[in-house]
């Protein structure tokens, strides 16, 4: 049997912007229910959450951590997540694994940029969700402004469950304004039962039988509204508000209360799924939370722990897993062993269970195979999806290891990486042979650099990577090389005349590009659909024997790949080889490459050659305030923008093209516009030519990168 029973479980997400005391929050909430005999700080390094020596260094939280208390027969499992949108991927997982999102505001500072967004995320995900007021106890608080402000960006949903007595340093305390005091205490900031019949609407709204009376003018007793809270909060008609300090910790009792008593636990917010045998993804199934079901469990994190090694960190949907016991991995369909189940309480507080049911939040050590993302099924169970959608991490570095034999091990410590941050990605670029390390912002990549140098031994060097330009032509263009060499003994020779003209780039169908009426004497063609290259032998009379054809189409494609005009591989070109000579002795498959090649440079210049650069769509979120600054930005980027449109809380939407080169310091000038609160995405679209003066600054940095090389 699992610990504890499913109904007092309650598994909830702590979010929100940074510097709103979420990490403070916790430990305070720790301490409160007798979790911790001390209460942790952040500034002290005593913080059971955040225990990464990154994370004391830098003061703030990098990763997720699981803490788990008991506070009135409930137990709560709490994650605590980073405040920094760079570290976005953290929270995403960690919503997964909850029922419940609090979503923690700074009272001085009101919404932020990651109060939004993790707001978005929880809603994405199907949660609950409580807002918490945080540093009540701090100055310059416009109280009323932020409650408006709230219910205009969030929904008039949000409700103050309590008002602040005072702020500032005459924060002592809360009030109810559900059962609403006889005498409300001096100082407080509303009239808690101005609040009350707001609160009252929205909770009965979830309850059709209540609100049918309600309506008929029967006006509901503090017990009846106060049994269907839960319900209000689970459906999301009510948002409760509640105000705390985690320094004082004021506020701290009555937000247990609320979550132990009004949070969903897994039977109050089942999951669905997405079963394997559905084509179109469209059909979904509802997992049932029951221990008797079949095993469905979903890894939301790793962490690769030095001395632990991995640790793959599971929630438990249906079913239960017991250790040692196997599973099946749904993305393989593999079996494997998990060993030891364990009970993480922050980073090196750790406790071994027998087994684990739904609803449990626990980790299993050493399972190499698993991944971020990935189902674990019981055998009897049908494959199923259950997709964890990250963002695309956008800003890129070149990269590669300072110390000399380090080209092992750099191979190695990034995959580590990638396998505990599903928002940082390695690629290496076949064209400008860079291993390109890319993630959600110059400050994640700093702080991966970081990790790597502490904790793995390894530093590297990093710079802007190149930009992978292509070369086509405009136009047509012909031209012969004829290589001739005589050195003693046997010599080489080979000519050969070729004559190119541009592919379109989109086809509907290839083969009714190659046709007699265009090219008069073909005898074969091939087409390469990945460079959209066209070969077509049109040689008559054996001026090129035919088993030195493939030798020209050899040589071709090694000057494409090397690039004419700035070394960038050529695309959307069709080559017809129409004439040649040959000698019977001195003629061989190297020397009609070399004619290949050269031939193919002359006549790609002879062809109106241009090179081509990566445009992106890009999708940017701004508050509107900011839409003429940014449309004026990217015009200088040489962006277009294609439409825009609102998004709840004043934030606008702008959908534009932009040329991937302008976008390497995008990240940077579009916080600095923005006040941090604006966001994008990129994904390639095409490549289109790139403007003639432009153009030649391309080739003139090619040329001088290549006489420095030299």
């Amino acid at each position: 049997m699992a610990q504890h029973k499913i109904e007092d479980i309650r598994n909830v997400s702590i979010v929100g912007h940074r510097a709103v005391g979420k990490t403070s929050l916790v430990e305070s909430m720790m301490f409160k229910a007798g979790a911790n005999d001390r209460l942790g700080k952040v500034a002290d390094k005593t913080s059971l959450s955040d225990f990464d020596p990154e994370e004391h260094e830098r003061q703030f939280s990098i990763e997720s951590s699981i803490l788990h208390l008991n506070w009135k027969n409930k137990m709560v499992n709490l994650i605590d997540t980073p405040g920094y949108p760079d570290f976005i991927g953290q929270c995403i997982g960690a919503l997964r694994a909850s029922e419940t999102a609090v979503i923690v505001l700074s009272a001085p500072s009101g919404i932020e940029l990651n109060t939004r967004r993790t707001h978005q995320e929880a809603t994405n995900e199907g949660l609950a969700k409580i807002l918490v007021i945080n540093h009540m106890d701090a100055e310059n608080i416009a109280f009323d402004t932020l409650i408006s402000n709230i219910q205009e960006t969030f929904g008039n949903n949000c409700v103050p469950l309590n008002l602040p007595i005072g702020t500032g340093e005459n924060f002592e305390g809360v009030v109810s304004t559900l059962a609403v005091p006889e005498t409300v205490p001096a100082g407080t900031l509303m009239d808690p039962a101005s609040v009350h019949q707001q609160l009252v609407d929205s909770i009965i709204e979830s309850d059709e039988e209540m609100m049918e009376r309600y309506l008929e003018g029967e006006e509901p007793s503090l017990e009846e509204v106060t049994a269907v809270l839960g319900n209000a909060v689970s459906d999301g008609t009510l948002i409760p508000i509640l105000f705390t300090s985690a320094e004082k910790q004021i506020g701290i009792d009555e937000l247990l209360d609320v979550i132990s008593e009004a949070s969903p636990s897994p039977i109050g917010l089942p999951r669905t799924v997405t079963p394997g045998d559905s084509e179109d993804g469209s059909e979904t199934v509802t997992l049932s939370p029951t221990e008797d079901s079949s095993l469905i469990a979903q890894v939301f994190k790793t962490r690769i722990d030095p001395f632990v090694a991995k640790m793959s960190f599971l929630r438990i949907f249906s079913g239960t897993v017991t250790e040692n016991s196997s599973v099946t991995i749904a993305r393989t369909g593999k079996p494997v062993r998990v060993g030891q189940l364990v009970h993480v309480q922050g980073g090196d507080n750790q406790s071994t269970i027998a087994q684990a049911g739904p609803g449990d939040i626990i980790a299993v050590v050493k399972v190499e195979e698993l991944m971020i993302g990935d189902i674990l099924t019981g055998g009897d169970a049908s494959p199923c999806s259950f997709p964890l959608n990250f963002p695309k991490p956008m800003v890129g570095l070149a990269a590669q290891p300072k110390n000399r034999g380090d080209e092992q091990k750099i191979s190695g410590t990034l995959t580590k990486i990638t396998e505990e941050d599903p928002t940082f990605c390695v690629t290496r670029d076949g064209q400008t042979k860079e291993l390109v390390i890319t993630g959600m912002s110059e400050l994640h990549l700093t702080v991966i650099q970081s990790r790597m140098r502490k904790r793995d031994k390894l530093e590297i060097e990093t710079r802007i990577p190149k930009t992978p330009y292509r070369e086509t032509i405009a136009g047509e263009g012909e031209a012969s090389y004829r290589h001739k060499k005589q050195s003693g003994g046997r010599g080489q020779f080979a000519e050969v005349h070729l004559r190119l003209r541009s592919i379109p780039r989109e086809l509907d169908d290839v083969d009714s590009f190659f046709t007699k009426d265009v090219f008069t004497s073909m005898r074969a063609h091939s087409h390469d659909s990945d460079w959209n290259f066209g070969f077509v032998d049109s040689i008559v009379g054996g001026s090129i024997p035919n088993n030195f054809i493939p030798a020209v189409e050899k040589g071709v494609r090694e000057r494409m790949e090397q690039g004419v005009l700035a070394g960038n591989q050529v695309q959307d070109v069709c080559v017809e080889v129409f004439f040649g000579k040959y000698h019977p002795v001195d003629s061989s498959e190297q020397a009609f490459k070399t004619a290949a090649r050269m031939a193919f440079r002359d006549a790609f210049q002879n062809a109106r050659p241009v090179i081509l650069e990566p445009i992106c769509d890009a999708e940017i979120v701004v508050p509107a305030e900011y839409l003429g600054d940014i449309t004026s930005d990217l015009n200088t980027r040489r962006g277009r923008v294609n439409g825009m449109e609102p998004m709840s809380g004043d934030m606008q939407l702008i959908r534009a093209q932009v040329p991937l080169s302008e976008t390497s310091t995008y990240a940077r000038a579009l916080s600095s516009i923005t006040a941090g609160q604006g966001s994008y995405s990129l994904e390639f679209s095409h490549y289109d030519a790139v403007p003639p003066n432009i153009q030649q600054q391309i080739i003139d940095q090619a040329k001088k990168d290549s006489d420095e090389e030299e």
